[in-house]
């Protein structure tokens, strides 16, 4: 259950779901004009495709820890990069690189794994209701942030810098929590899996 929680509740508090809402509000505020604040949000997305299926691709060579791993490395590179990059005002393309770069990162570690990864941990007997319990902390989370968004984008109108900054710190939680306690499930069979969680 734990285990379940903390996947679902940092792939929320990475910001994922915000940006990606937001995503026209927040290009705006970069300095980009409306039309082109749109066509980057079209951009977005279709990163969103193309690394989803390389985490597909990777997921059982690399593993599902090496994954989120990788994401949560990709995630503090780029939301420091788009916090930084808000903080002293420099050129809007930096940002929409870097929001590139977060959304994928996302797309090949977390957005991969999470789904995989919850369906595999609980045992046969509760399993149908574990997933539930998974993917409606996901959920949860993610209308929470829905909700406060606009409050959030209002009060920080001028620079979000402080925005970026705290989904930055809650993926270096991230880092921390997929090194030292998600156990590697590549390769094993699920009363395999189901045995080394208990053990641990």
């Amino acid at each position: 259950l734990l285990l379940a929680f903390l996947i679902s509740f940092f792939n929320q508090l990475s910001g994922i779901n915000f940006i990606l809402y937001y995503a026209p509000e927040i290009l705006e505020m970069a300095g980009f004009a409306t039309r082109a604040s749109l066509f980057n949000s079209v951009l977005i997305g279709l990163t969103n495709i193309v690394f989803t299926f390389l985490g597909l691709m990777l997921i059982d060579k690399l593993g599902r820890k090496q994954l989120l791993i990788m994401g949560s490395l990709g995630y503090i590179f780029s939301l420091s990069g788009v916090s930084m990059a808000f903080y002293f005002q420099t050129d809007p393309q930096w940002i929409a690189l870097f929001i590139f770069a977060f959304i994928a990162s996302h797309a090949v570690g977390q957005g991969t794994v999470i789904w995989v990864f919850i369906s595999e941990i609980f045992p046969n007997r509760i399993r149908a209701k574990g997933q539930s319990f998974g993917a409606g902390v996901h959920w949860v989370f993610a209308a929470l942030i829905t909700l406060v968004g606009p409050s959030v984008i209002a009060i920080f109108k001028a620079n979000p810098w402080p925005i970026f900054s705290f989904f930055a710190l809650m993926m270096v939680l991230q880092l921390i929590f997929s090194i030292f306690t998600v156990p590697e499930t590549k390769g094993k069979s699920l009363e395999e899996i189901n045995s080394i969680i208990n053990k641990d």
